[in-house]
């Protein structure tokens, strides 16, 4: 998939997951690229536009090591039960060195897994996490998407 690929399918995604929950689960989405241990945000929706990739190192927390573990292959993806506020919740890797990074910046992974309707809206994020099994993210170029909102 191409980035706007890859970014249109993320929208989809957070609709249909938002959709299922009856609120929304994850209001920042973001992809990034860690190739060479440097840290470049390649596409951002969400409230911290210009702080998002300034505090991103801190706020990666219990999934730090996990982005970092070689046990993970393209379509998968791993929760932090424990994130709170700006602390990431979620990733995705997308393609090789490429990650989605998704987070709830006013609630735990803890709060919303205990929604009963948390089970449902995770459906659409296994289905986008198969479609990236299928046709991972390939770069070429320096494109990047900011928005603030969906």
């Amino acid at each position: 998939m191409t980035l706007d690929e890859t970014f249109a399918e993320i929208k989809t995604c957070a609709g249909h997951m938002d959709s299922r929950y009856g609120k929304t689960v994850f209001d920042e989405w973001a992809i990034v690229s860690l190739v060479e241990n440097k840290a470049r945000v390649l596409a951002y929706i969400g409230p911290r536009n210009d702080e998002f990739l300034k505090n991103f190192a801190n706020d990666l927390g219990a999934l730090r090591a996990e982005l970092h573990a070689s046990k993970y292959s393209i379509g998968d993806f791993e929760f932090a039960r424990h994130g709170v506020g700006t602390g990431h919740e979620a990733f995705i890797v997308l393609g090789s060195g490429l990650y989605l990074i998704c987070n709830n910046t006013r609630e735990s992974m803890d709060s919303i897994t205990k929604n009963a309707r948390w089970l449902d809206a995770q459906v659409p994020f296994a289905e986008f996490s198969d479609k990236i099994r299928a046709n991972p993210l390939a770069m070429s170029g320096d494109n990047t998407k900011f928005l603030k909102k969906r």
